[in-house]
């Protein structure tokens, strides 16, 4: 099984940085794609980067792009989410989410309905 747990969330100043990181909560031998998906008060859901299985290929979200790096150790078995530049609308909760297949190693995907397996969330919060 491959249930996301996210960690690293916390209370920054605009302009700060925070490092999020996504394991495993049981044991894997192998990796999956992995996305990170946001979530504000009232509002919906919206992804936010995304890395294949492999860590060949990722993309990030237009307004993340520049400030936010997804990346990933396969030998930990972790992904991580470096987020630098962090301004007030970045703020949310912030899931980590892992897709079941393993086929198609270089592939990433940005829709959260490929995803099988959802973290709790971590709360990020920037204060302006």
């Amino acid at each position: 099984q491959v249930q996301p747990v996210e960690s690293g969330g916390g209370l920054v100043q605009a302009g700060g940085s925070l490092r999020l990181s996504c394991g495993a909560s049981g044991r894997t031998f192998t990796n999956h794609a992995t996305g990170w998906f946001r979530q504000a008060p009232e509002k919906e859901r919206e992804f936010v980067a995304a890395i294949s299985a492999s860590g060949s290929s990722s993309a990030h979200a237009d307004s993340v792009k520049g400030r936010f790096t997804i990346s990933r150790d396969n030998a930990k078995k972790m992904v991580y989410l470096q987020m630098n530049s962090l301004k007030p609308e970045d703020t949310g909760v912030y899931y980590c989410a892992r897709r079941e297949g393993t086929y198609f190693s270089g592939n990433y995907y940005t829709n959260p309905d490929e995803y099988t397996y959802w973290g709790q969330g971590t709360q990020v919060t920037v204060s302006s």
